[in-house]
């Protein structure tokens, strides 16, 4: 399928980052359907045309519509991309399924794991709708700063070689570029992996432990990344590109990030249910914490820094406990 065919995109999920994505695909002259199923978050963007709760300032273009009709959103589409949060996912697939033509592709832009039984999204997508085209978009990318039309660049991964550049040729540009990749397990874990990283980092950041300490978390939480990826089915050279090392950086040092604030917040005392509030936005890294701690008892993989994130979320452990934790750890050698 060539890119002058798909004129026609469904993008579900009208949050900060759908709307980001629909709004450059509207903006590559594309016409695109933002579908909620919340009449309540969807009418103030058919009465401004705009999202001015999460990116004011950036107007629709004519052929962005905001709709409620999953079928509406839907119908004739040549491309569909998934922008909910990761413990919505299975949710909408679910939706999909009874719709979605036999040859229709599905790609991706949520960062996560299935909570519950901490399956990638690929594997939840497959038992909703069965073997098909699949693709995610990850990478370095806040989105008011795609919104704004920065320079941006993100991974596309997919299943089959033509989907990939099909979804990269979509989104790519005069300011966005889309790389292609073929690893679509170590992309995802890349995106859903790094946010509980970002929570590490801001908790040290928030505790004043300075540059030394988060440059030293960085460069640890990767080799804990390429480690949980490659147990996984992951490729180590993934981790070292966009999704991997990119967005790892962006997410634990920029204060737009929502798991970076959430552990500058932490850090200070307050509690995750407060700060969820105050954010007003899924905060992923909480629940992807959980998962990661799962996944890395079951496949045995050594991960402290992710560790001692969830027993601040989920154990009650205070951060200068975590902290505490990390730095009495055995010396070993960098590379083991």
């Amino acid at each position: 399928m060539s890119a002058v065919r798909a004129t026609r995109i469904a993008v579900l999920g009208p949050g900060s980052w759908g709307t980001a994505l629909a709004l450059l695909l509207a903006h590559n002259g594309h016409a695109v359907r933002l579908w909620g199923h919340d009449p309540n978050e969807v009418a103030p963007l058919q009465r401004d045309r705009e999202n001015r709760r999460f990116l004011p300032g950036a107007p629709f273009p004519e052929q962005l519509v905001p709709l409620t009709d999953l079928d509406e959103a839907l119908a004739g589409i040549d491309a569909l991309l998934v922008v909910v949060p990761s413990h919505a996912f299975a949710a909408v697939v679910e939706q999909l399924a009874p719709r979605l033509p036999r040859g229709l592709g599905i790609a991706w832009a949520t960062k996560g794991f299935a909570p519950g039984d901490n399956r990638l999204l690929h594997e939840v997508a497959t038992a909703a709708l069965g073997e098909r085209q699949m693709a995610v978009v990850s990478g370095p990318s806040f989105a008011a700063e795609v919104a704004r039309g920065l320079p941006t660049a993100v991974t596309v991964a997919a299943n089959a070689p033509d989907f990939a550049q099909f979804i990269a040729s979509l989104l790519h540009g005069e300011r966005f570029r889309a790389y292609t990749s073929d690893d679509l397990i170590g992309v995802q874990v890349c995106g859903a992996a790094k946010n509980v990283l970002a929570i590490a980092t801001g908790i040290a950041d928030g505790l004043g432990f300075g540059a030394n300490t988060r440059a030293a978390l960085i460069t640890r939480g990767l080799a804990e990344l390429i480690r949980l990826g490659v147990a996984l089915g992951g490729r180590r050279e993934t981790f070292m590109g966009l999704a991997g090392l990119g967005d790892l950086v962006l997410t634990c040092t920029d204060d737009q990030s929502r798991n970076r604030r959430m552990g500058l917040a932490l850090a200070k005392g307050r509690s995750v249910a407060e700060v969820r509030r105050e954010i007003g936005q899924e905060v992923e890294g909480v629940l992807t914490a959980r998962s990661v701690y799962a996944s890395a008892r079951r496949l045995g993989v050594e991960m402290p820094i992710s560790e001692q994130v969830y027993r601040v979320l989920y154990e009650g452990a205070t951060p200068e406990q975590a902290t505490r934790a990390l730095l009495e750890r055995d010396s070993k050698a960098e590379l083991d």
